[in-house]
C-alpha cells in the first residue's frame, strides 16, 4: 500500500471502501466518558448506605419492641449493641418510657438503656434516678456509670436512698465520675453505712473518684474486722496509686492459692498501666492462664495497648484447654472480629 494512502477495507456488500483511522480522544471527551461510568455508582452509594441504615434502625425497633413484649434484657443489649445503633435506640427507648406505665416494663427498658454505654442515654438515665421505683433507680445509676456521667448532682441524694441496691449502685456511679470533690463525701457515707456491701463499694468508689487526700482515711479501714471492707480499702488505695494497698494485693499475689492470688489481682481494676506495669507485667509469664490473661486484659484497660495484641496472639496459640482463658478476657474488651483479623494478618499468622 502507498505511503500516506488510506488503509482500504470491505464494504457489506463486499465493495472496498477507505478505512480512516481515528484521531486521539481529546481530554475533555474523555471526561466525560469517565464522569459517564462513575456517576451512577456514586448516584447508588448513597441510597444503599441509607438503606442499610434504615434496615438497622427497623431491627433497633424490633428488639425495643420485643422487650416491651416481655423479652429477655441481656439478649436485646447484646443485639442492639451488634447493630450498633446505639443513639437511635436511647432515643426511641426514651420515648417508649413515656407510654409504657407497667412496673416490670419500665424496669427491663430502663435496664436495656443502661447497658447500651450511649451517651445518648445520658439525659433519659438523669431523669430516672429520681424514679418512683427503686430497680428503675437502680438500674438509672447503673447506666450512669457506664458512661463516666458528670451528673454528680443527680447521684449524691441517692447515697441516702432507701434501697441498698441504689446506694450501691450511686457509689460506683461517683466513683465512676472521677470527680475528686466526690473522694470525702464517699468516705464519710462509708463510715455510716450499716451494709457492708455498700460500704465496700463507697471505699473504692472513694479511690477512684482520684482524692488522694483521701488515702489516710482509707489505710484506717485496712484494720476493720471485715474481710470484704479491707479488701475494698485496698482497692481505693491501689486506684490512688498508694503504697499500702499495693503492699496489700501483692501478700495476695504470693500466696500459694490461685483463688487468692486472683483477688490480689482484681485489686489492679482500674489501676493505670503505669502504676500497675510493675506487679503485672510477670504475671505474664504465669503458669495460671487465666491470670496471666486477666493481668493482661487490666493493662490494656489501663492504657498499655500492645496487650490486645498479647491477648490476640496468646489466644491465637493456644492449646484448646488454655485458649477459654483468652477469649473470656477478649469478650470482656468486646473485640470486634475486624480488629482480631487485622492483628492477626500484621502479626502474619493469618490471612
Amino acid at each position: 500500500m502507498p505511503a500516506g494512502e488510506p488503509g482500504m477495507g470491505r464494504d457489506f456488500d463486499g465493495r472496498r471502501r477507505p478505512c480512516h483511522r481515528r484521531g486521539p480522544v481529546p481530554p475533555s471527551v474523555r471526561l466525560v466518558l469517565l464522569l459517564s461510568l462513575l456517576l451512577p455508582w456514586t448516584a447508588l452509594s448513597g441510597p444503599a448506605s441509607a438503606a442499610k441504615r434504615n434496615s438497622r434502625r427497623a431491627d433497633t425497633d424490633a428488639v425495643i419492641q420485643a422487650v416491651v413484649q416481655g423479652g429477655a434484657v441481656p439478649a436485646a443489649v447484646s443485639r442492639l449493641r451488634f447493630l450498633r445503633e446505639e443513639a437511635y435506640a436511647a432515643r426511641e427507648i426514651a420515648t417508649t418510657l413515656r407510654t409504657v406505665h407497667e412496673e416490670r416494663l419500665r424496669r427491663n427498658l430502663t435496664a436495656v438503656l443502661a447497658g447500651l454505654g450511649t451517651r445518648a442515654a445520658e439525659p433519659t438515665l438523669a431523669g430516672l434516678a429520681s424514679d418512683e421505683d427503686s430497680a428503675v433507680r437502680m438500674y438509672a445509676a447503673q447506666g450512669l456509670a457506664k458512661l463516666n456521667s458528670r451528673l454528680t448532682q443527680v447521684l449524691v441524694p441517692l447515697l441516702e436512698d432507701k434501697s441498698s441496691g441504689v446506694r450501691r449502685e450511686a457509689a460506683r456511679a461517683l466513683g465512676a465520675s472521677r470527680n475528686p470533690k466526690m473522694g470525702a463525701l464517699l468516705v464519710k457515707t462509708a463510715r455510716k453505712e450499716p451494709e457492708v456491701e455498700v460500704r465496700a463499694a463507697l471505699l473504692a468508689a472513694a479511690g477512684e473518684a482520684g482524692d488522694a487526700k483521701q488515702a489516710p482515711a482509707l489505710k484506717e479501714f485496712l484494720a476493720s474486722d471485715s474481710e470484704s471492707t479491707r479488701f475494698a480499702a485496698a482497692r481505693g488505695l491501689c486506684r490512688l496509686g498508694s503504697p499500702e494497698g499495693f503492699a496489700f494485693a501483692g501478700k495476695l499475689l504470693g500466696s500459694d492459692d490461685r483463688f487468692v492470688r486472683r483477688q490480689g489481682l482484681e485489686l489492679y481494676e482500674g489501676v493505670s498501666a503505669k502504676k500497675a506495669s510493675p506487679a503485672l507485667k510477670p504475671l505474664l509469664e504465669d503458669k495460671d492462664r487465666a491470670l496471666a490473661a486477666g493481668a493482661a486484659r487490666i493493662l490494656h484497660e489501663g492504657g498499655d495497648a500492645s496487650m490486645l495484641e498479647w491477648l490476640v496472639l496468646a489466644s491465637w496459640n493456644a492449646k484448646s484447654d488454655e485458649k477459654l482463658a483468652y477469649e473470656r478476657e477478649l469478650e470482656t474488651l468486646q473485640l470486634r472480629d475486624d480488629r482480631r483479623k487485622a492483628i492477626l494478618r500484621k502479626a502474619g499468622v493469618a490471612q
